[in-house]
């Protein structure tokens, strides 16, 4: 009797391993590993809207919003002395509901002395963008940081 209770608990004891169970079977990989310096789909102005390739909607955008920040500052009057010919950067935030905030510019000393108007202006010719659909990461609506390279060409 000892033998076949000593059979029994030495099968019981190896033979867990041996089944296989089969509702691990249905489980979805989820990727869990999200790269938060990419978005799915680019923020959009209504004009780039038809587009389906994400690269092709990314310059869209990037046209676009240098187009209407360009005839928002030719709409302005400047004077200056003498001539210019420099770069200013904008970081703009796109919020997840559309709406671009203008956080930081950045000039040279030379083109804030000149031009002391020229962040004024710039503020309102962003202001002035119309709203615009959000960046799109995984079906929702997220936030997004440009930095604008504008090119300020002035002539006496």
């Amino acid at each position: 009797m000892r033998v076949v209770a000593v059979f029994i608990f030495v099968l019981f004891c190896t033979s867990c391993d041996k089944f296989t169970f089969s509702k691990n079977k249905n489980l979805k990989v989820v990727d869990t590993i999200v790269d938060f310096t990419r978005v799915d789909f680019s923020p959009s102005f209504k004009e780039c809207d038809s587009l389906i390739d994400t690269s092709k909607l990314s310059d869209c955008f990037r046209n676009t919003i240098h187009q209407k920040i360009s005839l928002e500052l030719q709409m302005h009057s400047l004077f200056i002395k003498d001539s210019i010919d420099e770069d200013v950067f904008a970081d703009i935030l796109i919020n997840a509901k559309g709406q671009i905030v203008l956080q930081e510019i950045r000039s040279t000393e030379n083109l804030q002395t000149q031009l002391p108007q020229l962040d004024s202006v710039l503020k309102q010719s962003i202001k002035n963008l119309p709203t615009i659909n959000p960046a799109i990461k995984r079906g929702i609506p997220v936030s997004s940081k440009y930095r604008l390279k504008l090119k300020i060409l002035l002539k006496e």
